[in-house]
C-alpha cells in the first residue's frame, strides 16, 4: 500500500511548515502550496518528499491542484482579528471564496479527505461556559472569527450533501518557533521575542484576559493524526491545552525567565478581546487517543531557546556581514 499523498495549503505558514515536516517525516509525499518560496529548509531525506508550489490561491486551478491527493490540508489565511475587522467583505472574498473552489473540486473529483484550521479562540464568541465545548453555540465578535465559523459551515454542507470528508480543528492560541510576529498575533511568541530584545511590552487592557495557549508542536500532532486517521466518529474537534492563562501570568513567568523585571506599557482593552477564551479538549482525547505533551511552562521554555538561537544566529550574520562589507 502507498503512503496517502498530502497537498498543504499554507505549507510555509507557522502550522503548515509543522505539518508538512511530519508528514514527511513518516514517508508521505506532499505538495506544499504557499505565495512566496519558503525562507527555511527541511533536511534531507526530509525535502526529498516536499514539492513545493508557489502561487496565489485566488488564482489556483483546483482541479490539478487536488488531481493527485489524497489528504488536501487547508491552513492558508491571510488575516488576522484587526484586518479582518477592518474590512469584512474583502476578509470574506479572499478567505473563504477560495475554499469554495476548493470544495467544488473535490465535489467534481467524487469526495476526498480535507483538514481546516478552525480558530477556536474566535468562533466562540463570549463563552456561557468554561471551558467551550464543540457542541456550544458558534457566536463569533470578530469579522475573523465570522469568516472562520462561516467556512465551517460551507464544510459541513459539503459534508452532508457531497460526500467530502471534511475535518475541523479549532484550535486555540498557538505560540512557538516560526510564528509570524509581524501579523500581530500571538501574545507568547511577540512577548518572548520584546523580553529577549529588551525591548518594551505593550498589553492592551488589565492583563487579566485568559487563553488557551498550546506550543505548535502540539498542535501540529494533532492535525498529523487527524489527517492520518482513515473514519473517524466525530470531525470537528477544539485543540488547546484545556486550561486558561491570563496576560499577567505570561509576564510573570517571562520574568522568571529571564531572571529581572520587564518593562510593560498598558494601554486601552480592545472591544473585540472576549474576556475569557479555553476550550474542552476531550472529545480529541476520547476520539483520537491525542493530549498536549508539553505543559505551557515547557513551550514556554522552548520557545525561549528556539527564539534566543534565532537571534544569535542573526546577529552573527549581521556582525559577518557588516565586517565583509567594510572590509
Amino acid at each position: 500500500m502507498h503512503p496517502e499523498r498530502h497537498l498543504v495549503l499554507g505549507g510555509s505558514g507557522f502550522l503548515g511548515r509543522h505539518v508538512v515536516f511530519l508528514l514527511a517525516q513518516a514517508g508521505h509525499p506532499i505538495t506544499a502550496v504557499s505565495r512566496a518560496p519558503p525562507t527555511f529548509s527541511f533536511p534531507a531525506p526530509v525535502a526529498d518528499r516536499i514539492a513545493w508550489k508557489i502561487l496565489d490561491l485566488a488564482t489556483a486551478d483546483w482541479d490539478g491542484l487536488v488531481a493527485r491527493a489524497d489528504v488536501v490540508h487547508h491552513y492558508a489565511w491571510s488575516s488576522v482579528p484587526a484586518s479582518a475587522n477592518a474590512n469584512p467583505a474583502g476578509d470574506l472574498l479572499v478567505n473563504v471564496g477560495p475554499i469554495l473552489g476548493l470544495l467544488d473540486a473535490l465535489k467534481r473529483r467524487g469526495g476526498g479527505r480535507l483538514m481546516f484550521a478552525s480558530s477556536g479562540g474566535t468562533v466562540y464568541g463570549r463563552l456561557r461556559t468554561v471551558p467551550a465545548r464543540e457542541d456550544d453555540p458558534l457566536a463569533p465578535i470578530t469579522a475573523y472569527g465570522a469568516g472562520k465559523a462561516t467556512t465551517e459551515l460551507y464544510l459541513k454542507l459539503y459534508r452532508e450533501m457531497h460526500g467530502v470528508d471534511c475535518r475541523i480543528a479549532r484550535i486555540a492560541n498557538p505560540f512557538g518557533a516560526g510564528q509570524n510576529l509581524t501579523r500581530g498575533v500571538g501574545a507568547v511568541t511577540a512577548f518572548l521575542h520584546q523580553a529577549i530584545a529588551g525591548q518594551k511590552i505593550v498589553i492592551w487592557g488589565d492583563g487579566e484576559v485568559v487563553r488557551d495557549y498550546i506550543h505548535v508542536s502540539d498542535v501540529a500532532a494533532f492535525l498529523f493524526t487527524m489527517a492520518r486517521a482513515q473514519k473517524l466518529s466525530e470531525f470537528v474537534f477544539n485543540v488547546g491545552s484545556g486550561t486558561g492563562t491570563s496576560l499577567n501570568q505570561i509576564i510573570a513567568e517571562l520574568e522568571t525567565c529571564m531572571g529581572c523585571p520587564l518593562e510593560v506599557e498598558r494601554i486601552q482593552k480592545r472591544t473585540f478581546d472576549v474576556p475569557v477564551s479555553v476550550l474542552d479538549i476531550n472529545r480529541a482525547r476520547r476520539v483520537l487517543g491525542w493530549s498536549p505533551k508539553l505543559s505551557f511552562l515547557e513551550g514556554l521554555s522552548r520557545t525561549f531557546s528556539d527564539l534566543e538561537a534565532r537571534l544569535q544566529l542573526s546577529t552573527m550574520e549581521h556582525v559577518r556581514t557588516s565586517s565583509a562589507c567594510s572590509a
